[in-house]
């Protein structure tokens, strides 16, 4: 099984889970390839980030939703197409969990995989 970040990137956010505020917020796209099929799912995960270095990340405050899975292999065009609705699923992600990102206000660069 390989697992590739299409996009990764962590901004400024807020949201209390469990009991602790988090102030960022690690936004992905993953693609996972196995057997020939592939997976691509979205992912927020919500962390503390109390200072400009804290980032560790949480494992409590993770939410996910499947964007495609099917026989087949990685295809750049599906992963822009993927691409153009990340803020949309990302923020309903959110929304739905209490949470929210702030996307004009990234915490490190984005990386593309």
């Amino acid at each position: 099984m390989k697992v590739i970040d299409v996009f990764c990137c962590y901004y400024a956010a807020e949201g209390e889970f469990n009991g602790v505020p988090r102030h960022g917020a690690a936004v992905r796209l993953t693609a996972e390839s196995d057997a020939g099929n592939i997976k691509y799912e979205y992912s927020v995960s919500f962390f503390r980030h109390d200072d400009a270095s804290d980032f560790g990340i949480s494992y409590d405050a993770v939410f996910t939703d499947t964007a495609y899975s099917a026989r087949g292999r990685r295809s750049a065009k599906r992963e822009k197409e993927l691409l153009s609705y990340l803020r949309e699923k990302i923020d309903s992600l959110s929304d739905a969990n209490g949470g929210k990102v702030f996307w004009d206000q990234p915490l490190i660069e984005e990386r593309r995989g």
